[in-house]
């Protein structure tokens, strides 16, 4: 999505418009309209601005299309949303993505979600607090938790 040329076509037909067009393209391209994007179309700027950040994420990725989808269906089963590992997992097969690779990914969201469901409650058990560097960093490279 050229940003210059969105907000041009933004301009010229008007946010209302210029969102119901982009909800029809998905609706083309995927075969329905998630949940999310109607909502959010209630307020055009919202969609438009959502669709815009998303498509700058893509569009400059690194990374193949089919991965970009094969994270973001890990992330939505992470996240115990249905509908994310739908659309996701359909989209991700339109880019060529295999049920070996979805199955995949999807094993090891449940294996990283799992892992953090139990760190959390074994803090919780153990009376412990995060510590500021896991806090920070996410990791706890530089400093541990002292779990006792």
């Amino acid at each position: 999505m050229d940003f210059e040329k969105v907000l041009t076509k933004v301009m010229e037909r008007g946010s209302d418009v210029f969102a119901e067009d982009l909800l029809r393209e998905i609706e083309n391209e995927y075969g329905r309209v998630p949940l999310i994007f109607e909502r959010m179309a209630e307020r055009p700027e919202i969609l438009i601005s959502h669709l815009l950040y998303k498509g700058a994420v893509v569009e400059t990725s690194q990374l193949e299309p089919k991965t970009i989808e094969l994270i973001s269906l890990a992330v939505g089963a992470a996240l115990k949303c249905s509908h994310c590992v739908e659309y996701h997992m359909q989209s991700a097969m339109a880019k060529g993505a295999t049920r070996a690779e979805i199955l995949e990914v999807i094993l090891i969201a449940g294996m990283l979600a799992n892992s953090a469901v139990l760190a959390d409650a074994y803090r919780v058990v153990n009376g412990s607090t995060p510590c500021p560097s896991c806090d920070i960093n996410g990791t706890g490279l530089d400093k541990t938790c002292s779990d006792k």
